[in-house]
């Protein structure tokens, strides 16, 4: 099994770039910290409309691409590294892969795959340990943290039937539906947008019954592109403290010159590349064997999350006192790292988890 990304791939890899260069710079993304909407639109826009971004896994008979998991992961990281704010993980990490793994919803797939922003509702660790209530024609109940919540034109809510043998099912809520209540709330990374969701007998519409364990996959899924995102936040931080080591000078010579800010650079380096090779192995296994998904995403965020923290705290420390200061850029990769560490459960959560499906004594 190849863990290297194709050559269509780092292709993608390198328009993507310059795509975003130019529409995702320093001064957009300043711009979008203030903004209401949680995500800069035209971005979104031009991102569906030029690259075909959202419908990187959607089936190309639903007006999609149908890329693999590792093309995917090469994706995020670049978003990752420019630090996009805009719902890809939402709607391609969270709500396509949910599809996916249910099977039978082409028509939302071909929505996402056009532009519309879905999003993944569920409470708990994970959507099988979901409490919102579902009996059979509304749901009811409240999901305290959901991503893109207060921008998603189509909800999929994952709700416990009161039915039994229908175990945990898939709804499809639309944005704006009676009883469906979505309040935005202020978070430490301004750059992803979260929201508490309230459904009060909202009317929802159910697309698959019995579907813990393949929407536990699918979240698993949006964790290892979680993961890979996390790789571009981190690399970014890298080549911030690099070129700062070579640039600045203290008593006449670089500070990169200096032993502690090599030995500093060298860590965040190492890093940077495990993290790289364990989630570019982990997408390739899924790919390979999609019921690793769970087993692989605990491994990734396992170490990913720490690491990704460790090395935007680093690029803080290379910067010295202009790392704190609000106009530099370091803060938000910090905030970034911070928040995504904790998204979709805890680093030590996910090594517990790995622990047990391993079969290791924890």
């Amino acid at each position: 099994m190849s863990i290297a990304p194709s050559a269509d791939a780092e292709d993608l890899r390198a328009h993507l770039r310059k795509f975003l260069e130019k529409l995702a710079g320093r001064e957009q993304l300043r711009a979008g910290l203030d903004a209401d909407a949680g995500y800069d639109p035209a971005l979104w826009r031009r991102a569906v409309d030029e690259l075909g971004l959202a419908g990187l896994l959607v089936p190309e008979a639903a007006g999609g691409s149908a890329v693999d998991l590792l093309t995917s992961g090469v994706v995020f990281e670049e978003l990752g590294r420019a630090l996009v704010c805009a719902p890809f993980l939402s709607t391609i990490g969270l709500a396509t892969t949910a599809l996916l793994r249910v099977g039978g919803a082409d028509s939302l797939l071909a929505a996402i795959a056009s532009g519309t922003v879905t999003t993944l509702v569920w409470t708990g660790d994970r959507p099988s340990d979901t409490d919102l209530v579902w009996d059979g024609t509304t749901v009811t109940g409240t999901a305290p943290v959901v991503l893109d919540g207060a921008d998603a034109g189509r909800l999929l809510v994952a709700a416990r039937s009161d039915e039994p043998s229908d175990g945990v099912v898939l709804l499809h809520v639309e944005a704006g539906a009676a009883g469906l209540t979505v309040a935005p709330f202020t978070t430490l990374d301004s750059t992803r947008r979260l929201a508490r969701v309230t459904f009060e007998r909202a009317p929802a519409q159910v697309l698959a019954a019995d579907v813990a364990g393949a929407l536990d996959d699918a979240v698993a899924v949006g964790s290892l592109l979680l993961g890979a995102e996390q790789v571009g936040v981190a690399q970014r931080a890298l080549e911030m403290s690099v070129d700062t080591a070579r640039t600045r000078v203290q008593f006449g010579r670089p500070i990169g010159s200096f032993q502690a800010v090599k030995h500093r650079c060298a860590d965040m380096l190492v890093d940077v590349e495990l993290s790289r090779s364990l989630v570019y192995n982990a997408l390739a296994a899924v790919d390979a064997d999609p019921g690793a998904a769970t087993l692989e995403a605990s491994l990734v965020r396992g170490f990913v999350s720490d690491a990704c923290l460790s090395v935007t705290a680093s690029n803080i420390q290379v910067h010295g006192g202009i790392g704190f200061t609000w106009e530099h850029d370091a803060h938000l990769y910090l905030k970034r790292a911070k928040a995504s560490q904790l998204l979709f459960g805890p680093p030590t959560a996910h090594r517990r988890r790995a622990a047990e499906l391993l079969g290791v004594q924890p």
